[in-house]
């Protein structure tokens, strides 16, 4: 079985308040009254093992509701999600042992250091202090994390190095799955080519599954084996980034992905 995760016709439902609404706790009021929005519909995707799978689209469309189903913060209305064989809903804890996650915004306890942030982590995952500090110092290496700034607090730090402490902290339980949602938003060019870097080469090289979520076309086409794109809780397309602009229709050796991305996005609005 080569399929790292199996989603088959995963459904979610978000309740919205009116607008002249003040309270929004008595969902069952909201669900009475039909108040409520379909922002995933029916999505069935495989990514393979070892495999580095994007997902983009625009603000809104579902992409972030999805990792947090995959990553098991939320349970889907309907559908199923497995990975590596293990139900996201019924065997969650465990489901959870094998992937980690690096955010658009990481959350860190801002006024502790480096590796004491990192260091804390690893005791929620059971991990020796000795061989997390190593493991932790070696994947701050390989991202060119200044040795200096290691027992500085996390708060001192730039955008661009708070994100390397947290890819190093995703990395230190060696996931099976990572899950990065926007992982380089924010940063400035070094930093994103650093992490990018990374991504590619060490990560790619231990044969971890990921699934990205970006913005960024340039960095979707350059880093993903493949890429489905979606819009409004669909996914409209799905290929490599090479098929996807040959499916554009488009005769011009030049087009790029965002060319494809807005030509698909518009058809769909249209």
């Amino acid at each position: 079985m080569n399929k790292a995760i199996k989603c088959t016709g995963i459904t979610k439902y978000f309740y919205q308040a009116r607008k002249n609404e003040k309270s929004t706790w008595n969902i069952f009021e909201k669900f009475k009254k039909g108040e409520r929005i379909r922002v995933l519909n029916g999505i069935t995707f495989n990514v393979r093992k070892g495999e580095i799978y994007g997902i983009l689209g625009p603000n809104g469309s579902g992409k972030s509701t999805l990792i947090r189903i995959i990553s098991t913060l939320l349970l889907p209305d309907e559908g199923e999600v497995t990975v590596y064989g293990l139900n996201v809903v019924t065997d969650c804890y465990k489901v959870r042992h094998l992937i980690n996650r690096v955010s658009v915004e990481a959350a860190f306890f801002k006024k502790l250091t480096v590796m004491e942030n990192i260091l804390f982590s690893a005791r929620l995952y059971g991990m020796e202090a000795g061989k997390a500090l190593k493991k932790a110092a070696e994947i701050l290496k390989d991202l060119d994390f200044s040795e200096d700034k290691i027992n500085e607090s996390v708060e001192d730090l730039s955008r661009g190095q708070q994100q390397k402490v947290a890819i190093a902290r995703a990395l230190l339980t060696e996931p099976k799955l990572l899950l990065l949602d926007e992982p380089t938003t924010g940063l400035d060019p070094k930093a994103k080519k650093e992490v990018q870097k990374f991504i590619l080469g060490k990560i790619k090289n231990q044969n971890v599954t990921v699934i990205l979520t970006t913005h960024d076309m340039e960095e979707a086409d350059k880093l993903c084996d493949r890429i489905a794109i979606i819009k409004d809780g669909h996914f409209i397309a799905e290929d490599t980034p090479e098929g996807l602009k040959r499916k554009s229709g488009e005769n011009k050796s030049d087009i790029s992905l965002e060319d494809v991305f807005l030509q698909l996005t518009e058809e769909v609005a249209a």
